[in-house]
């Protein structure tokens, strides 16, 4: 596989945004992160040979990617070609097979990377074997056992004494039937089920109970099914009208050429850098007709004060000359989004309020609590709620002026990109360990100096690294 952008030198221990220089232009994306790990998973699971093209390199799909490899799939890889957007796109040539792997026992490590971790534990309860599913100290306190649960409610084979990775997964395959889980809890734990339930032995019915979160999640999943041949039957529960997905066993994906369009999560650093800029960046690679969910941040943007224009393949934003407003919002349809929007908050007029997303607790780290704390360390006015935040902004009846300050990236790729925007504005704004952010996107510093938001990286000494010696 091909190695990543060489913008961060291995030995940075942080990064400085340099104010005050960001000019805007246009930013070309790598493939959805989303999207491709869906696409990796089912290719997977399909006799023949697929082909995915300008598919995310990044360490979450090089974990899934890796580990697939291990189980006996052929993937190659390839970077650039006419279909790859940037040098942080690969093309992928999949060749998967029926009935599981040819690989019947191991130990998988996937580090932190979560969406992995929840698929490949589904894949796995197909395939026949005696497996493993690990990953690093924080994923090991990443709750998984609904999914493990709901699992074993349709005849699989599998268990998490801790409720946490590891996940132990044997020989007997799932069988089907219907099973009830949570619509509030991870929207992944849902996937994981639908992608895989095409190999189960009798149809399976997945049926949610209470509010769904992170909707557009599971609609990227469906779509995705449809487009390698898989259709889903939606319909209500006659009882009492929750959603029940049904899945006819034995329908097999088919093997294709899979364009996955670019990453609506990171588009929104280069949104949120235009707003608070007051300057105009256009994001090619999605548009309009983008299924992601997250791409709902630029209507959001729009109604703090942004200028927004949607074309087919591309959105442009341009921020406000005046102060942005600060908003209300439900953020359950867009949760890696709200670490973004909370800087965007911070220099906005008003009281911003973002609820709906409890869930964050559990990610790469308590987003909710690790974006409050950081906040706090730049001069922000920030609460944490149990679903959200409440963050102030610089012209309350008291006041306040935000500072520079380190900021501790908590091992998580959106608290390092997110808080990096800070930079743009206010000087001193350091993000330690930027070597985080190649967990989805390797070449996030790069393309924001492109902008003009230089970006310097230090040692732990304080001295001034080059780009290009001691790259990763």
């Amino acid at each position: 596989m091909t190695g990543f952008s060489n913008a961060i030198p291995s030995d940075a221990s942080y990064v400085r945004i340099e104010p005050g220089q960001f000019a805007g232009g246009t930013v070309s994306l790598p493939g959805s992160k989303s999207l491709t790990n869906r696409a990796l998973l089912i290719s997977s699971l399909v006799q023949g040979e697929s082909i995915l093209m300008n598919a995310l390199d990044c360490d979450d799909s090089r974990h899934l990617s890796g580990a697939l490899k291990a189980l006996g799939v052929r993937i190659g890889s390839e970077a650039g070609g006419p279909r790859c957007a940037s040098k942080d796109a690969l093309n992928f040539t999949v060749s998967g097979g029926l009935d599981g792997y040819s690989v019947k026992e191991g130990v998988y490590d996937l580090g932190n990377a979560g969406t992995a971790t929840r698929f490949l534990t589904a894949a796995l309860t197909v395939s026949g074997g005696n497996y493993v599913v690990d990953g690093d100290e924080r994923m090991r306190q990443r709750p998984i056992h609904q999914l493990v649960e709901a699992l074993r409610g349709l005849g699989a084979e599998v268990s998490c004494p801790s409720g946490c990775p590891p996940v132990e997964i044997g020989p007997r395959v799932l069988q089907g039937g219907r099973v009830n889980i949570a619509g509030n809890t991870s929207s992944q734990f849902i996937s994981a089920i639908l992608m895989v339930a095409p190999m189960a032995r009798e149809d399976v019915e997945v049926r949610l109970v209470g509010e769904v979160l992170s909707a557009p999640y599971l609609e990227l999943t469906l779509r995705t099914m449809q487009d390698f041949g898989v259709r889903v039957d939606i319909h209500d529960d006659e009882s009492d009208g929750q959603l029940v997905y049904h899945v006819d066993s034995r329908k097999w994906y088919k093997s294709r050429e899979y364009f996955v369009e670019g990453d609506a999560s990171t588009a929104s650093y280069f949104f949120a850098a235009a707003a608070l800029t007051g300057t105009t960046v256009r994001v090619e690679g999605v548009g309009k007709v983008s299924r992601q969910g997250d791409l709902r941040f630029a209507d959001v943007l729009a109604q703090m004060g942004c200028h927004v224009k949607k074309d087919v393949d591309s959105i442009t934003v341009t921020g406000p000359k005046e102060m942005l407003e600060g908003v209300v919002n439900n953020c359950s349809d867009m949760p890696d989004i709200v670490p973004t929007l909370a800087v965007v908050a911070a220099f906005s007029r008003g009281r911003t309020r973002l609820h709906g997303v409890p869930h964050l607790r559990f990610k790469e780290s308590d987003r909710i609590a690790s974006v409050a704390s950081e906040l706090r360390k730049l001069g922000v006015e920030v609460r944490e709620l149990d679903d959200g935040l409440k963050i102030n902004g610089p012209d309350g009846p008291d006041g306040f002026s935000l500072h520079g300050g380190r900021i501790d990236s908590w091992g998580d790729h959106r608290i390092a990109m997110a808080l990096s925007l800070a930079g743009l504005l206010i000087p001193g704004v350091e993000i330690g360990d930027p070597q985080v952010v190649t967990k989805s996107y390797p070449g996030f510093f790069e393309t924001m100096s492109g902008l003009g938001g230089r970006s310097v990286f230090y040692s732990a000494e304080g001295t001034e690294l080059v780009v290009g010696e001691g790259e990763s």
